[in-house]
């Protein structure tokens, strides 16, 4: 069978599926058969709510998933969810593409890619509805294995066509839900993290750690030299309690996961109060 003739059966049985919970399935099949990965996930992203896992898969390596903090906070560092809802820029990309210098020493890379025991990662940032997009993950995972120039061409080569079909799948599901804007509270809340302790520049700095920012390109765009990055750094950490970046990734998404009925600013402030104490039982 030619890969024309595979990649027109695959097509049609898309179409065939575009309204039933097979298509994502489907949609990673044609696409596998195209170019060879090892790991693939389908992540939607609501106008105004949490991330939805449409695909998934468990490699053998991976030891365990983090999918749970992705979706509750996490998924706010990500490149390619920055380049969908920061950036508004669409299409394929590599990892590489989107990530700053530095990226593979911060904590989310290590917490994130290296669980999922990727080595490269390909992915299709899909524009559905005004602030709805879907982020399709292709990952190779053996040892230094990483995506040609080949079958990027390919995946590049196929995108118009997956991009309609995902539009006509997700259309609906991503339009905006009404109630609380749950994506725009999480955003405030980046933003704000540490504000309530630190000093604004210090805020910057942390703000561009978390990011996968390196100290040199911290102060690139911050316009200060690595050592007042560094000093910046070292002064954060102290106030936060935190001795790290593992700890300060942590300390970010604990505070966010745990937050509740946030109405905005820094979500520090009730992380960080003690737990009231148990009342006193009353005399006789």
């Amino acid at each position: 069978m030619t890969q024309l003739s595979t990649y027109s059966r695959h097509i049609a049985g898309l179409v065939d599926s575009i309204e039933d919970e097979s298509f994502p399935q489907r949609l990673i099949a044609l696409l596998r058969d195209l170019v060879p990965v090892d790991d693939a996930t389908i992540i939607a992203y609501p106008e105004t709510t949490l991330p939805v896992l449409e695909y998934f898969e468990v490699p053998d390596n991976s030891g365990g998933s983090t999918l749970d903090k992705f979706v509750m906070g996490a998924f706010l560092l990500d490149p390619y969810y920055l380049a969908g809802s920061r950036d508004h820029k669409f299409g394929l990309f590599r990892l590489r593409d989107l990530s700053p210098k530095g990226f593979k020493e911060s904590e989310y890379y290590k917490t994130w890619y290296r669980n999922c025991g990727y080595q490269d990662e390909c992915g299709f940032v899909i524009p559905i509805s005004d602030e709805g997009f879907v982020n399709i993950a292709l990952g190779k995972t053996a040892a230094r294995a990483s995506f040609t120039a080949r079958e990027c061409e390919m995946l590049q080569d196929v995108y118009p066509v997956i991009e309609s079909l995902a539009r006509q799948y997700w259309s609906q599901a991503l339009q905006p839900a009404g109630g609380i804007n749950l994506r725009a509270q999480l955003h405030q809340a980046l933003e704000a993290f540490g504000s309530s302790m630190l000093t604004e520049r210090e805020a910057q700095v942390i703000n561009l750690v978390l990011h996968g920012h390196s100290t040199k390109t911290v102060a690139d765009k911050l316009s200060i030299s690595m050592e007042t990055v560094k000093l910046h750094r070292k002064h954060a950490y102290a106030k936060l309690e935190v001795s790290s970046q593992a700890e300060l990734f942590y300390l970010f998404l604990d505070s966010v996961m745990s937050a509740q009925d946030y109405a905005g600013g820094d979500t520090l402030v009730a992380y960080m109060q003690p737990p009231p104490r148990p009342a006193k039982p009353a005399r006789r």
